[in-house]
């Protein structure tokens, strides 16, 4: 049979002929590759055989073989314990699931033409001693988690996917004794040190993007507060303009961090942990797991943190509580329904934050004199903040070939109290110190329908992933400004004390009232995509996907003068193209990228034409390889990166903007993970970044943007755990961070620098299958180094962790 036209060329030729109707080209795409996928399994004559091979504590089995005796049929498990055999003739046979010093396991399934068969296997042995018989045959590369469907929305493997990407596990965390959401992102190539905003929301870097927290599990997890990383399974950065499968809004041009949670499973599970160490940390978390119903159908499981640690400046303190609670109902074979939750509450001051004084004299934060340990605040001067986030995942099974997936989630997210902002006079050594009073909640809802199909036209096997998507944040920010005396920051004497939360109120009190003291803010955005991957050989695949977004700002409303101001709607097409050719096969492949992503942009010039959105084009290229059983992984990429339609001053009307300005960012990423001998283990990663404004306001056109952070970017770790003998079990790890030169400021009239920073951090662990007890020591050479806010970064800390098993 010929075709004429695969699923994506359709959705691109209807796009063009019917753009004013998303929900035509959507059916049109999904008919014909029903159509195709149900003529390509009436003409199969063999079936198919799935499963998973889990661990009796419910974990996945890697590495697993699994064979049909008396053939030549077979698979191996992979990283999530999943293994296919395809092409298997119609008939009954014997399977075995065998693993080197494991016990064999034998089950009889009977294979259907056309159809696939389903066979999961339990081994007895638990995660903890599957482990050690990997870590003895040299096959197991314990931090290498790469396989995931989070980042295409599709069941595609690393090395078949032309888009870049890390990922952090929580067992590197947990080695790591990472009791900060943000500590894990020290593993993660090019991201910097975290910027912390006043409400403990935090961003960092990408390929020389600020990127923010906002991506929860793949759909919206907007948190305007600090995240916990109790519930934390793994973290994934993905790298470059990701505008085709998620919402602009909600991601950076650099790319996102998606932050991917602990789901409950089949058996019953808890550990307890305890936290202590420098500036007064005390954290107790709690990890359970537990089956609702005898036929393992109905999961729970929760997972909670209590916090409390002071900063290591004069003052300055975090106290949270946090509980994630989730359910798992496996309805029926066809059907699975997810619902989990985060709630979360915090009493905490704000993160330093210090603007230098652009007229000063003074050009690099280390030449201030500043006492690095003065927090210049008060801890009576704090905030509440507020969490309740809803989720839920619907997944229905179709047919053998296509799933729906289907999610709804609700988040709130609010802080209230007195936030500060610092700022120099470098004339007089003085610090103006500003707080505002405020009362600011975030309302977001998202729904996200997904139809996913793996299918085969021909002999060539189809991916697919169309959906549509609604978001919307509402905000209503209260809000009062004040500014307190400024005093002498080099020998401030008594007046150091008088920053209090009573005469905070007092000037808060006193204020006249503004129309901006109470804003209303909505915007929504409406958005159709379809991504296709179409496997030209077994070797070669390419991927196509295209988006239309439909964003519509009301502005934000002021009911003090009953006025508007900002509000506007913008449509946009973001597409995505991706070649990958495995050079050897599951080995090694080469790939390349062209990725677009976008950004709305409010207000319009001075003829009154609205602006357009922002554009960022990315083209990259690369080599991934995953080699030497699993004992090597490893990802190099040179990207380019050109924003357009950037807004700067218009040069015949000043008080206007034209959108004319251009930006590029070009830059090389290296990351390895290794496992190069028994219970040896490496994670290490380069990132160089070179961003310029190429066109722009006089003052900075042809400079590096000083939020682009610094050029250079390397992190290492290493490990070491020794697999045998009486002391099974231990270990110790060592690593470090560096960062060259930055910019806090960079114009041609004002340059203010923020110095290189080398770090290092070491740690030793003992790990038995009841307990384990850790102890990490944080920037051993206490070296000071600063964030772009020129907020201090903490100097040597010790954590200790222990935590029992059962």
């Amino acid at each position: 049979m010929q075709f004429v036209f695969t699923p994506i060329h359709k959705v691109l030729y209807a796009s063009k002929h019917a753009l004013h109707s998303v929900k035509t080209t959507l059916l049109l795409t999904l008919s014909a590759v029903l159509f195709f996928s149900l003529n390509a399994t009436a003409q199969s004559t063999n079936g198919t055989i799935k499963g998973t091979v889990k661990t009796s504590d419910g974990n996945p089995a890697e590495f697993v073989n699994i064979v049909l005796t008396d053939t030549k049929l077979g698979a191996t498990a992979g990283q999530t314990g999943h293994f296919t055999i395809k092409n298997v003739p119609a008939g009954t046979y014997t399977i075995v699931a065998s693993y080197i010093g494991l016990q064999t396991q034998t089950k009889t399934v009977t294979v259907t033409a056309g159809e696939t068969a389903t066979v999961n296997f339990v081994l007895t042995e638990g995660a903890k001693d599957l482990q050690e018989v990997y870590v003895k045959s040299a096959k197991h590369n314990k931090f290498l988690k790469k396989e995931t469907e989070d980042v295409a929305r599709l069941p595609l493997k690393n090395l078949e996917n032309p888009q870049v990407y890390s990922v952090v596990t929580s067992e590197l965390m947990k080695e790591q004794v990472v009791t900060c959401y943000v500590d894990g992102f020290k593993n993660i190539p090019g991201t910097g040190v975290p910027l912390v905003y006043n409400n403990g929301r935090t961003t960092l870097l990408s390929r020389g993007f600020v990127t923010g927290n906002f991506i929860r599990n793949s759909v919206a997890g907007y948190n305007f507060n600090s995240i916990d990383p109790a519930d934390i399974e793994k973290i994934e950065a993905i790298k470059g303009p990701t505008g085709t499968l998620y919402n602009s809004s909600l991601a950076s041009f650099g790319g996102l961090f998606n932050r991917v949670t602990k789901q409950p499973n089949e058996w019953a599970k808890t550990e307890i942990a305890y936290q202590t160490g420098s500036f007064d940390l005390n954290r107790l978390t709690a990890d359970i797991n537990q089956p609702l119903n005898k036929e393992r159908t109905i999961l729970f499981r929760v997972n909670a943190a209590l916090h409390n640690e002071h900063s290591f400046q004069d003052a300055g303190f975090n106290r949270g509580f946090f509980v994630a609670p989730s359910l798992t109902y496996h309805v029926s074979d066809r059907l699975t329904v997810d619902i989990d939750a985060e709630i979360g509450n915090s009493n905490a001051t704000s993160a330093y934050r210090l603007a230098p004084d652009a007229k000063g004299k003074t050009y690099n934060v280390k030449d201030l004199g500043i006492d690095y340990k003065r927090s210049f605040a008060n801890n009576g001067v704090d905030y509440l903040s507020r969490q309740i986030d809803l989720y839920s995942l619907v997944n229905y099974k179709i047919s053998e070939s296509w799933k729906s997936q289907t999610m709804f989630n609700k988040t709130f997210s609010t802080t209230k109290g007195m936030v500060t902002a610092f700022t120099l006079v470098d004339s007089t050594k003085q610090i103006k110190r500003q707080v505002t009073q405020e009362d600011y909640p975030y309302y977001i809802t998202n729904v996200q329908q997904n139809f996913i199909g793996d299918f085969k036209i021909g002999h060539f096997r189809n991916r697919i992933v169309a959906g549509v998507e609604y978001y919307n944040q509402k905000s209503n920010n209260t809000n009062v400004t004040v500014n307190t005396p400024a005093i002498n920051y080099l020998d401030p004497g008594a007046a150091y004390n008088s920053f209090t939360a009573d005469k905070v109120s007092t000037l808060v009190n006193a204020a006249a009232p503004k129309a901006g003291d109470y804003v209303q803010n909505n915007q929504s955005s409406y958005a159709a995509y379809v991504s296709d991957v179409f496997n030209i050989t077994d070797r070669l695949n390419a991927m196509a996907s295209i988006r239309l977004d439909r964003f519509v700002n009301k502005g934000a409303y002021t009911p003090a003068d009953g006025k508007t101001t900002g509000n506007f709607s913008q449509t946009a097409w973001s597409p995505k193209f991706g070649l990958v050719y495995q050079v050897a096969k599951d080995q090694i492949s080469l790939f390349g990228n062209y990725m677009n992503g976008l950004n709305n942009v409010t207000g319009s010039s001075f003829d009154n034409t609205p602006f357009k959105p922002q554009y960022a084009n990315q083209w990259e290229a690369g080599i991934k390889i995953d080699a030497w059983d699993h004992k090597i992984s490893s990802t190099l990429s040179y990207y380019d990166i050109s924003v357009t339609n950037t807004t700067m001053v218009d040069p015949d009307h000043p008080a206007f903007n034209i959108q004319a300005g251009t930006q590029l960012s070009k830059g090389f990423e290296a990351e390895l993970i290794a496992n190069p001998v028994s219970g040896f283990n490496i994670i290490a990663g380069f990132a160089y970044n070179n961003s310029k404004i190429t066109k722009g306001d006089a003052s900075v056109e042809g400079l590096r943007p000083a939020n682009a952070g610094p050029a250079r970017l390397a992190n290492l770790w290493m490990s070491y755990r020794i697999t045998h003998g009486a002391v099974q079990g231990l270990g110790f790890g060592v690593g470090g961070n560096y960062g060259s030169d930055s910019y806090q400021t960079n114009t041609k009239t004002f340059k203010f620098t923020i110095p290189s920073y080398t770090t290092v951090d070491a740690t030793v662990f003992y790990d038995q299958p009841k307990y384990r007890i850790g102890f990490k020591l944080d920037n051993l050479t206490n070296e000071k180094y600063w964030s772009f806010r020129l907020a201090p970064q903490n100097p040597t800390r010790g954590t200790l962790s222990m935590s029992v098993k059962f």
